[in-house]
């Protein structure tokens, strides 16, 4: 969502954001759930994003952890095993990538569980234009489905 070393967050993870509304924080909050966002930048990088975007919801620095290479996001071979959904990645480069990711936990007392996570193509639940577009004739508009040339505009915001 948001490397140390890029100057701004991702434009996919922008446009889900986007379409979160208070309504679906206020539904979680009455059922003492909280989403939370989380990204490797620095929280300094974070709440400068947050302020010029004009966002309020809960967004945490991991900076310094491993949290985003243990739950799979942040694919480093350097640092882990270079597994993103659930599927080994051809790395022949040895380079790394930060991909989307949603991840659940229980908390019980003091201790925390991982119950489930969510990547790629089934992030849909991040925001909800991609269900409506999925029932036009039309769809997505993304480059690379076919048949070619459907749309004469850019898909924006981009979702890819």
């Amino acid at each position: 969502m948001f490397d140390p070393e890029w100057d701004r967050v991702c434009s996919s993870c922008t446009a889900g954001i986007e379409e979160l509304s208070p309504g679906l924080y206020d539904h979680l909050h009455a059922r003492d759930t909280e989403l939370v966002h989380v990204s490797r930048a620095p929280i300094e990088k974070i709440r400068s994003e947050q302020a010029a975007r004009g966002w309020t919801f809960p967004w945490i620095s991991s900076h310094g952890s491993r949290f985003n290479y243990d739950f799979g996001v942040t694919v480093d071979p350097s640092v882990t095993p270079p597994f993103y959904n659930y599927r080994l990645q051809d790395m022949p480069d040895g380079g790394s990538f930060e991909g989307p990711g949603l991840s659940c936990f229980l908390r019980v007392g003091e201790r925390v569980f991982h119950t489930y996570s969510q990547y790629a193509r089934g992030l849909e639940s991040t925001g909800g234009s991609y269900y409506y577009l999925d029932l036009t004739a039309l769809g997505r508009q993304e480059e690379w489905e076919e048949p070619k040339g459907r749309s004469k505009h850019p898909a924006v915001p981009d979702f890819s």
